[in-house]
């Protein structure tokens, strides 16, 4: 144990001791003991990695579950050295002479194999938080595990697009289309569950999320919000704000989707305790698709007042921290440089600008927003210039442009900033696989330059979320999950186990490459 662990700060060896004491016996695993135990570690941290390939000669695949374990039998392998490739996303395994990342091991009954892998990512990849399997490699060993349910919660086999915020004591998970064992078409009326938070006895972020699922009578992920009508139910937008009365009310926005880009109607619903499932509020105009929630909100005060901001990157919007507000699809205004009472046409947009020339940017009620993609069109159109860009972000390292989807933005009490974590539009690895740290000193930017902090190959990770209430040392260390899944990524396999599910990464904002303002030559 001495010798495994020298070179390894003590916040590392801490870290392992907590992981060894915050856990659950496995379960009863037949012939555990038959099992070749292959451990994948980050080699700084001594930390199992998951989601890492571990291939055989002839092509067969492993994958390490989230403690970093392949459980590997083969019959006809055992007792003999046998060749492994390795290889995981924005991780690599050393090569040998002729350019192979592998390793040969003597694959015993019983014998145990550690490896080492060097973490190319600036985010350090933890756990899988949903899906069939998180810890099926573990429960073969005999392993121990820090959740409830190993190897199959709420029946879930796989869900996309996480949302999460704290309320009555627990933190509230919500997610669209989720899939299980049954039949390959699954659930599409948003699915939920709750787990606790560290301070009322839930597991450290470090170590896992133990979820517990609203189900229905045969134990599945039950729907949140069923609704009427053709078309599968999204929310997002999901916020805690007071009804008429003073009471506590979670409210999201809803869309009720033909396809994925066509939308038959949306508006604001309301979550029944009694129900435990959202029911529609008001229905809002369908052809004012941008003045209403999106994404993650984020709650500001100014000149006295509460609002919630929606961004990130997308366009910017914000209403009053109330349900009358929230309910008004007039009450929205847009940070945007058109002229008030106008909506934007990339034809005959014109901007804002004070008598000196300056580009005005202010909330307007009744105004389109201004997101990324109006900018590049004004700029090309010659109405606004680069250097008055709000969202134009670029490679710190390349200056090249980087254009952002969807993601989060929060107050980092750490860099003093406010920060973004989103998914790249595009990319040199995979399209929607690429994830970037940016930070502007207001939450409406502007926006200018963004680190590369995980890179997936050939392999989408879309609508990543900082989960803020997660954050740690001051905002030093903060958590965020995204959707690992082969949707977009034009990869002809889909991963086995963790496709189309939610992984979970760290990311240490004091990391050297992250050092100091972003700024190019820094």
């Amino acid at each position: 144990m001495v010798a495994t662990m020298m070179g390894f700060s003590a916040l590392q060896i801490a870290t392992v001791a907590y992981l060894a004491l915050a856990t659950f016996p496995a379960f009863a695993a037949p012939d555990s003991g038959r099992f070749f135990k292959i451990k994948v570690v980050d080699d700084r941290t001594g930390r199992g990695v998951p989601l890492v390939e571990v291939r055989t000669v002839h092509n067969v695949r492993y994958y390490t579950d989230s403690n970093g374990i392949v459980a590997f039998y083969e019959p006809g392998l055992m007792g003999q050295k046998v060749f492994f490739y390795v290889r995981s996303h924005g991780y690599e395994f050393r090569k040998d002479g002729f350019g192979n990342a592998g390793v040969a091991l003597d694959v015993r009954e019983g014998g145990t194999a550690m490896l080492r892998i060097r973490r190319i990512n600036v985010a350090e990849r933890l756990y899988r938080i949903t899906g069939g399997g998180i810890y099926r490699d573990s429960v073969l060993v005999g392993e121990k595990v820090p959740i409830r349910q190993p190897v199959l919660n709420g029946r879930v086999f796989g869900q996309d697009s996480a949302m999460a915020l704290p309320w009555r004591g627990k933190i509230y998970w919500l997610w669209g289309d989720t899939n299980f064992p049954k039949y390959p078409l699954g659930l599409f009326h948003m699915s939920g569950a709750t787990s606790f938070p560290p301070d009322r006895g839930g597991l450290d972020p470090n170590v896992g999320v133990d979820l517990e699922y609203f189900v229905d009578a045969e134990g599945f992920s039950k729907k949140m919000c069923p609704m009427a009508g053709k078309g599968v139910v999204w929310i997002d937008g999901v916020m805690i704000v007071p009804d008429r009365s003073g009471q506590e009310r979670m409210v999201a926005h809803y869309a009720r989707m033909k396809s994925l880009g066509e939308m038959l109607e949306h508006g604001i619903v309301v979550f029944d305790e009694k129900k435990q499932e959202f029911t529609k509020h008001v229905e809002f105009d369908l052809a004012d698709k941008r003045r209403c929630p999106r994404l993650h909100p984020v709650s500001i005060t100014e000149a006295g007042r509460d609002y919630f901001v929606f961004s990130a990157p997308d366009a910017i919007v914000r209403v009053r921290a109330d349900l009358r507000d929230i309910a008004d699809q007039s009450a929205y205004e847009a940070f945007t440089c058109l002229p008030a009472g106008s909506g934007y046409d990339k034809r005959t947009a014109n901007v804002e600008r004070d008598a000196n020339g300056q580009l005005l940017y202010s909330w307007k009620r009744d105004t389109d927003p201004i997101a990324a993609t109006q900018e590049r069109e004004l700029i090309r159109a010659g109405k606004i210039k680069n250097e008055e860009a709000r969202y134009q972000v670029r490679d710190v390292d390349t200056q090249k442009p980087v254009e952002l989807h969807y993601g989060s933005v929060n107050w980092n009490d750490y860099r003093k900033k406010w920060i973004m974590i989103a998914v790249q539009m595009g990319g040199t690895s995979s399209f929607l696989g690429e994830v970037w740290f940016t930070e502007a000193d207001n939450i409406t930017g502007p926006w200018k330059w963004a680190r590369k902090i995980v890179t997936h190959d050939k392999y989408t990770f879309y609508n990543p979320v900082h989960h803020r209430f997660f954050d740690q040392q001051g905002g030093k260390i903060i958590y965020f999950e995204g959707t690992y899944a082969q949707t977009f990524s034009g990869n002809p396999e889909a991963t086995p186990w963790y496709d189309y599910n939610q992984i979970m990464y760290r990311l240490d904002l004091s990391d050297e490459r992250l050092r100091g303002p972003l700024q190019p030559g820094k």
